[in-house]
């Protein structure tokens, strides 16, 4: 996950980089390319073709290829840093998750792909340590929201992976509010665990949901489709901006968010 130019950071415990698996990855890189305003440049390709999407000089996502033997829907993972990928898998499996791949070494660190007990899929990386990105960039990830049964059973699964209560509370936050389970890391809230509700897309398993930072979410949605991607359902206002959740053309799931007015 480090790049040649563009450097990536492993914020412990908190969510700090978004991959997708693709089956093409031009035409990945050129739907998201022009919705997001990326430019990319090449990443590690140890388990295959790999590039990093770069705002302003910085990476804020990774997209790649599966290697061989790997079987992946097409999909955004978001990975959680962590002290030890070793210790954090282990934890994984204590608590009723399953560990899909690794950790595997590679020339930024380790990294596992693990599923929480409800099925949701999320990556580890033990890496560097680094500040929280940027925020304000525009196309990079701001919200990853887990949508699943039971989110208050999910936070404790990962509070317990990651330690959430252990940490400084100063810098890292767990709360309630706007009916979710929210984390925030300096200040800034970065992730939610709320409940599916039942007007979502009927059969989608529990999953997380990563969101981009725009402009204007509405705009971002008819660009989306005119890209050859999906909307799913109409654009809607929550507490933390304005929202689209869209499929990209090989049916990769994400949404865009704008600021709230």
């Amino acid at each position: 996950m480090g790049s040649r130019t563009a450097s990536v950071r492993c914020v412990p415990a908190a969510p700090c980089w978004v991959s997708l698996m693709a089956r093409d990855l031009d035409a990945a890189q050129a739907f998201y390319g022009q919705l997001l305003g990326w430019e990319f440049e090449p990443g590690p390709d140890r388990f295959g073709p790999y590039v990093h999407a770069v705002v302003e000089g910085e990476a804020v996502a990774g997209l790649g290829v599966s290697g061989s033997g790997w079987v992946m829907p097409v999909a955004w993972t978001g990975y959680f840093g962590t002290e030890s990928a070793d210790t954090a898998a282990d934890a994984v499996r204590e608590r009723g998750g399953t560990l899909a791949v690794g950790p595997l070494s590679f020339d930024a660190g380790r990294v596992a792909f693990a599923a929480d007990p409800a099925g949701a899929v999320f990556g580890l990386w033990e890496g560097p340590p680094g500040p929280a990105r940027r925020l304000a960039l525009p196309g990079s990830p701001v919200w990853i929201e887990l949508r699943t049964p039971d989110p208050f059973a999910a936070a404790l699964f990962y509070g317990e992976v990651f330690r959430w209560d252990d940490r400084d509370p100063a810098h890292f936050e767990v709360r309630y509010e706007h009916e979710r389970v929210v984390l925030r890391v300096e200040g800034r809230s970065v992730a939610a665990l709320r409940a599916e509700k039942a007007t979502g897309p009927v059969g989608t398993p529990p999953h997380w949901e990563v969101s981009f930072s725009v402009a204007d979410a509405d705009a971002a949605a008819k660009l989306a489709e005119r890209l050859g991607g999906g909307l799913l359902g109409p654009v809607f206002d929550t507490p933390y901006g304005r929202v689209a959740r869209l499929t990209d053309p090989e049916g990769g799931r994400f949404a865009v968010i704008s600021p709230p007015a």
